[in-house]
């Protein structure tokens, strides 16, 4: 136990290697980034805007659910284990997604690609701030989230390109082949647990335990719900510019390589920025980052409905891209600054539990006020919530 050490420097072959793995998670949401909803319209001839959003509630309902559970059970069954675990259930994924004749196959592939990103992102999140500790926190989770950002907008653009040029089935989800079987094997035979880096931050840590994990990191504890709500409504506006973005840009007659530069320019500038953003985690004040993180994905939010040329979508793509940079990396530093080390896993299955119900809540949503009033109503109305959530930061969250 004394060999034990924290900080980045000091594990730097172990948090390399989980980088790279979860560039291999993200790469596993890329892969449907651009194109299923066409698939969905194309192959399968649905036109209602709330069934075809159907994988993006059933993905966020399903990662929820499993990013709360590997928290709980961190502590118990071990990190790694549940890193294992998700990509043994990843490898079936890509060969549904190409062989799949119904609807009901693709949203059955979600089911499992939301346990899969809910065990292997959690897994990877956690591990990384055991190995750091307190000083780098921030930093850390830019890296960790750059890489799975910069692959899902890696890979949206490339299956957007491979889509073009030969199809939307199957060469497209031939990538994720390999992504599960390389992820597979690095976190079987090279992944360490960190569980000795828990106990030795513990006996030092001076931050007192949470009566009930579940409620103050909610909502009871004003900084961390105030966090927790933040979380849900960034993630219900990337579940609408995911479901809904692409059919916004068909119906401005972009055609499908247009579509994937504009779709992947969003998650590469997110996963980017992160690179910087972590970092300034550290250093600024983290009410301030969030604050100013969602009111730009707000701003943005409401002028694509103004917007019509690539050059107007391609610029309000990079500023969500920045907002969502600013507040990503922080989410996860700032509830690791008030959660217990021992409580730390569960505190952040409970907030990335409510933060992916906003995958669900924002395409059950968005659907809903597209099919009835329109796209341009169901993208204004995910900017207004969002503003409205950075005035929540700014009122409630302390400094």
């Amino acid at each position: 136990m004394s060999e034990v050490k924290l900080g980045l420097r000091q594990n730097w072959q172990q948090f390399a290697l989980l980088v790279v793995i979860n560039a291999f998670v993200g790469g596993m949401v890329g892969l449907e980034r651009t194109i299923l909803p066409e698939i969905a319209e194309t192959d399968f001839g649905m036109a209602a805007k709330t069934a075809i959003l159907s994988f993006i509630v059933v993905f966020g309902v399903v990662k929820a659910i499993t990013n709360y559970y590997t928290g709980t059970l961190a502590n118990k069954l071990g990190r790694k284990n549940l890193l294992t675990l998700g990509w043994l259930i990843a490898l079936p994924i890509p060969f549904i997604l190409i062989y799949a004749q119904s609807w009901n196959w693709i949203i059955f592939a979600n089911v499992l690609l939301g346990i899969n990103q809910g065990l292997t992102w959690s897994s990877t999140v956690v591990m990384k701030i055991d190995l750091v500790g307190e000083k780098n926190r921030g930093l850390a989770m830019g890296l960790n989230e750059s890489a799975g950002y910069l692959a899902v907008g890696g890979v949206a653009f490339l299956t957007g390109w491979i889509a073009s040029a030969y199809g939307v089935r199957p060469y497209p989800f031939y990538l994720g082949i390999a992504f599960a079987f390389i992820g597979l094997i690095l976190s079987w035979l090279f992944v360490k647990d960190t569980a000795h880096h828990v106990h030795a931050e513990t006996t030092t840590s001076e931050l007192p335990k949470l009566k009930n994990i579940f409620w103050e990191t909610t909502w009871k504890h004003k900084s961390l719900g105030s966090i927790s709500q933040a979380g849900l409504v960034n993630n219900l506006n990337d579940g609408m510019v995911w479901g809904l973005f692409p059919i916004l840009l068909a119906t401005k007659n972009f055609d499908l390589a247009q579509i994937g530069k504009i779709v992947a320019l969003y998650p590469i500038v997110w996963g980017l920025g992160q690179l910087f953003t972590g970092k300034m985690a550290d250093h600024l004040h983290k009410k301030s980052m969030l604050f100013w993180g969602m009111l730009m994905q707000g701003v943005a939010l409401l002028l694509m409905i103004y917007a019509t040329g690539f050059f107007h979508f391609a610029i309000l793509s990079v500023a969500l891209g920045i907002g969502t940079a600013i507040v990503y990396p922080t989410f996860l530093a700032a509830i690791a600054d008030y959660a217990h080390p021992q409580q730390r896993a569960e505190s952040i299955g409970v907030f990335r539990l409510w933060r992916d119900l906003g995958y669900a809540v924002g395409a059950l949503l968005t659907g809903i006020l597209a099919d009835s009033l329109g796209i341009n109503w169901a993208v204004g109305s995910i900017g207004f919530l969002t503003i409205l959530s950075s005035i929540i930061i700014l009122i409630r969250m302390k400094k």
